[in-house]
């Protein structure tokens, strides 16, 4: 299996630092820093034999292009330029300097990225997704891990989303069909046993 941190997902970000004030699509139910800082501390110790991957998102052309049409539609894209506070990582994630950052332009981790070639090289199986938007990049990266083969488990507390209907209606969607979403607790006793697993195989 494999962590994965999302932390520029969509237009926003609980795990980026945010300049102030912040962007105005902010999630008003962002993924608790405690939670994701929770689950970094289950996987990150020394002997852990988990790989972990980080996305950000951010833009280098000063007028968007390498956002393509999706700029159009996604005003927030404004905020996530490269080389700014609003796309760093948060430190509270404690990410190791040998943890890959993966760069993505659009809403899933998978869609122009070589994820997908570095999970494949690891024989990954599970992949356990966190941050924000859970309508958004969270579902897109979701879908995709579970159409490239991967089971996807989403952490129901470390993900958020702008709007409340929309982040409790995409949970629903994501159980039905695409994914299993699992509570927090349920994450951190599945990640001990393949943590334990791991350093005695």
């Amino acid at each position: 299996m494999v962590r994965l941190w999302p932390s520029g997902l969509g237009s926003t970000s609980s795990t980026s630092k945010w300049a102030s004030p912040p962007p105005a699509s902010l999630p008003s139910r962002p993924a608790s820093s405690l939670t994701l800082s929770t689950m970094a501390g289950a996987i990150m110790a020394p002997e852990s034999a988990i790989p972990t991957f980080f996305t950000v998102e951010y833009y280098e052309e000063q007028d968007f292009r390498d956002a393509g049409i999706w700029a159009l539609k996604q005003r927030g894209i404004v905020s996530l330029v490269a080389g700014t506070p609003a796309v760093e990582l948060d430190e509270r994630l404690s990410r190791r300097h040998d943890e890959p950052i993966i760069v993505k332009k659009y809403a899933s981790a998978f869609f122009g990225t070589d994820l997908i070639a570095r999970l494949n090289a690891r024989r990954v199986d599970t992949l356990l997704v966190t941050g924000c938007t859970t309508s958004g990049c969270v579902r897109a990266t979701a879908v995709d891990t579970l159409q490239l083969g991967i089971r996807p488990v989403v952490v129901r507390e470390a993900v958020g989303d702008r709007a409340e209907p929309a982040h409790r209606q995409s949970l629903f969607d994501l159980q039905q069909k695409y994914a299993d979403v699992v509570s927090l607790e349920e994450a951190l006793a599945y990640l001990q046993t393949v943590k334990h697993v791991a350093v005695g195989s």
